[in-house]
């Protein structure tokens, strides 16, 4: 089946079916897969020194969890998606209006 793309920024990809954060997984950067129907919400987060643009990867409170972005810390946004999990991804996508816009359209929230 082939997968039409929405957005991809190199990190992160959308396409009509969830979306895929590269470099998630620590230490060997595998990729994670969210379908659009595991996100119960997807919200915006702006980034300050304490608070997620120093984090290049992992947890700081072990609730939240980063993949790896080595530009995060010139980036102010970051998204946070609740999966109704106790770890919340929140990453950082180039355009993050355009992601947060799509996560809104297709996973109805």
């Amino acid at each position: 089946m082939t997968h039409t793309v929405l957005y991809d920024d190199g990190l992160v990809e959308l396409d009509q079916e969830g979306i895929t954060l590269r470099r998630y997984y620590f230490p060997w950067a595998g990729s994670k897969r969210i379908p659009y129907t595991d996100i119960q919400k997807a919200e915006d987060h702006v980034m300050g020194a304490w608070t997620g643009k120093g984090r290049l990867w992992g947890s700081g409170d072990l609730r939240h969890w980063a993949p790896l972005d080595l530009h995060r810390p010139r980036k102010d946004t970051a998204i946070i998606l609740d999966l109704g999990k106790f770890v919340r991804p929140v990453f950082s996508p180039d355009d993050p209006a355009r992601v947060l816009a799509l996560l809104r359209q297709y996973a109805n929230r």
